[in-house]
């Protein structure tokens, strides 16, 4: 009686880590009418994402002006990139990251790395070409996640 018991608990233990790793991994998701894989949030947590994204858009705004300028300020372009770095992530809720699928994951956490390390290449005085090819990798794995993923309220 006492060695089945243990067995049940062992099964159920393992039942319940491959399930939270699958739900870690896959996501709350499922697929979208336009061929996206559509992330199912509740609206409070789709809002927080987007402002986010868009914290990020004025950052990389920020930078670019920076750059269109002929004396470029590169502490307010510091700034800029700094502040969507990895700060900007720190607090996130466990169980908004717990819905996210891990390659969604795995490029915002490295676009806000990228950010925090274009911070220090214009305090380096990387040359705007540098600074632009920085950008421009960025963005480019922001469009990606954008052709991928869409958002959807999880009723």
């Amino acid at each position: 009686m006492k060695r089945n018991l243990c067995i049940a608990v062992a099964v159920l233990w393992i039942a319940t880590l491959a399930t939270a790793v699958w739900i870690f991994v896959a996501g709350w998701t499922k697929p979208g009418a336009d061929g996206r894989t559509e992330i199912l949030l509740a609206a409070s947590e789709r809002d927080l994402i987007l402002a986010e994204m868009r914290q990020l858009l004025k950052a990389v705004d920020g930078v670019v002006r920076g750059l269109g300028e002929s004396q470029p300020d590169r502490k307010s372009m510091e700034g800029a990139a700094r502040a969507a770095g990895m700060t900007m992530a720190a607090d996130v809720n466990p169980a908004l990251m717990a819905k996210l699928p891990l390659p969604f994951k795995q490029m915002g956490m490295s676009i806000h790395r990228d950010m925090d390390a274009l911070a220090d290449a214009i305090v380096q005085q990387e040359t705007p070409q540098q600074i632009l090819q920085r950008v421009s990798s960025m963005t480019a794995r922001c469009t990606t996640c954008h052709d991928l993923y869409r958002f959807g309220v999880d009723r």
